[in-house]
């Protein structure tokens, strides 16, 4: 027997994996900002334009674009992993592997990383929210 979850458990393990994400980049952001608090003002205002930016622009397309996916209609159960489409498995595998790649490398100072995980781990976590907002309306 195939083993399938329903379209409300879809909409659980997004929100927690998107969740778990940004507490991660977060824990990074953070040790890297310990490091360096120089006009930690100018920080927390860059921080605050990348959540902008990110969870605006580019997290709310993705949050309908799969949230819409995942609860049409389809009663059938689904691959708990199907919450993401394989478009959106690889692109977060070359980000994490992007993400990796710069801090091994030290491609970019610790400054810039501080502010960017930031802010990006703070767009993961809201939309992550609203993953499991819509997961908690439905339910």
């Amino acid at each position: 027997m195939k083993y399938g979850v329903s379209s409300n458990t879809l909409l659980l393990t997004a929100g927690i994996v998107w969740l778990v994400a940004g507490i991660n980049i977060l824990r990074i952001g953070i040790s890297c900002w310990i490091t360096d608090a120089h006009y930690w003002l100018l920080k927390v205002c860059e921080a605050s334009l990348i959540f902008l930016l990110f969870f605006c622009m580019i997290f709310h397309k993705l949050y309908r674009k799969h949230a819409q996916r995942i609860t049409a209609g389809n009663p059938n159960k689904r691959c708990p992993f199907s919450f993401f489409d394989v478009k959106g498995w690889l692109v977060m595998a070359f980000m994490i592997a992007l993400g990796i790649t710069i801090r091994t490398a030290r491609l970019l100072p610790e400054s810039f990383i501080a502010v960017f995980y930031t802010g990006l781990s703070l767009a993961l976590m809201a939309t992550g929210g609203r993953f499991i907002l819509l997961y908690w309306k439905r339910k």
